[in-house]
């Protein structure tokens, strides 16, 4: 158990066998590492504290039960093709860590307390008809009722359905990836490091590849995309806030949509062009306009709130209030150091003076 740890946290880091030799300032060889990863040989006290150092995680990471450990399907990357093999890995594993520290906090609480993911059967081979993917985005909705107004927080709505986000700062070109977590936990990752607006589009975009098949005739991240857009923003609430044909847009009106639906002014162009609310010769134009001014790369208008999941810090924090684990344990699940944890979550309601 301890080998298949160290060999998670060095394909976390990124690291070779041998960069992590180095890393330990070569207190072992690269060798004597592998023997570890095989179960060869069992590393002693001191070469874990200098393992755990050089990797970046706690001693105890390499204790944690089997039980946590989980098993991720084939993640479908949405990724540029300069990504290469040793980041995809090191982003799965990082995966896998974050999720292993989801589920055993989720177990110190009674099972039926957290919904199973609640998903529609009847979306899977939708992606033959990219209008159909209207219908289908709907339905969701419905099934999670959500109605048609804007999606405030899209990472809780999924949470609250049993998806499992995950948001990594990573520093290399990938916007996000979908995957099943031991065959029934649906996981979405997305990028942190990015602007709120497109931080939902690819939540709703990794969705769509956790509902959605590809087929023969539709290409599936042209369906995921469409997907998205119908569900941050569904047709009925689109037609409402465009009405059923324009000849043109103000950029005032598209910011203050932005603003509304937390959708990119981008985005909402395409919106517009997928249900013939604009052609497709001022859709271009548009999109000429953005890339000439500059603005097809960035956002124009106020930055908006990132839409950040919470849930996972908020059952560490019950955790710690109920007795179940140490203000310590918290800050290992969390981590960040005793301090930071203190100061993140200092106070209780009993210790707020309360004015009648």
């Amino acid at each position: 158990m301890i080998g298949d740890r160290i060999f998670q946290a060095r394909t976390a880091a990124g690291l070779s066998l041998r960069q992590l030799a180095e890393r330990m300032d070569r207190y072992v060889s690269a060798q004597v590492i592998h023997k570890y990863e095989l179960g060869t040989s069992q590393p002693g006290s001191d070469v874990l504290i200098k393992l755990a150092k050089a990797l970046g995680v706690k001693v105890e990471f390499f204790f944690r039960p089997e039980t946590d450990q989980v098993v991720l399907s084939q993640p479908a990357f949405r990724r540029k093709a300069t990504v290469s093999q040793k980041q995809r890995a090191a982003i799965q594993a990082k995966v896998r860590a974050q999720l292993e520290r989801y589920l055993s906090i989720e177990s110190l609480f009674p099972s039926h307390r957290f919904q199973s993911a609640n998903f529609p059967s009847f979306a899977i081979d939708a992606t033959n008809n990219l209008d159909h993917l209207e219908v289908v985005a709907n339905d969701v909705r419905q099934l999670w009722s959500l109605g048609t107004d804007p999606i405030e927080r899209l990472s809780e709505v999924l949470e609250d359905r049993g998806v499992k986000v995950v948001m990594l700062e990573i520093d290399f070109e990938i916007d996000g990836l979908s995957c099943w977590a031991n065959d029934t936990i649906p996981v979405v990752l997305v990028k942190k490091n990015q602007p709120s607006d497109r931080l939902r589009l690819s939540m709703a975009h990794e969705l769509g590849h956790l509902l959605l098949r590809g087929s023969d005739t539709v290409n599936i991240e042209r369906a995921a995309n469409r997907f998205a857009g119908a569900f941050l923003v569904p047709r009925e609430a689109a037609l409402r806030e465009l009405g059923e044909h324009r000849s043109s847009f103000s950029l005032f009106e598209l910011r203050s949509l932005r603003e509304k639906y937390g959708m990119s002014v981008q985005a909402w162009i395409f919106r517009a062009r997928d249900l013939g609310i604009i052609s497709e010769h001022y859709f271009l134009q548009l999109f000429k306009h953005l890339k000439s001014s500059g603005l097809h790369k960035q956002e124009f208008g106020n930055d908006l709130p990132l839409d950040l999941p919470k849930r996972y810090e908020r059952l560490v924090m019950q955790a710690t209030e109920e007795g179940l684990i140490s203000a310590a344990k918290g800050a290992e699940y969390l981590e960040i150091s005793l301090n930071e944890y203190r100061k993140k979550f200092e106070g209780r309601v009993s210790d707020v003076a309360m004015r009648p």
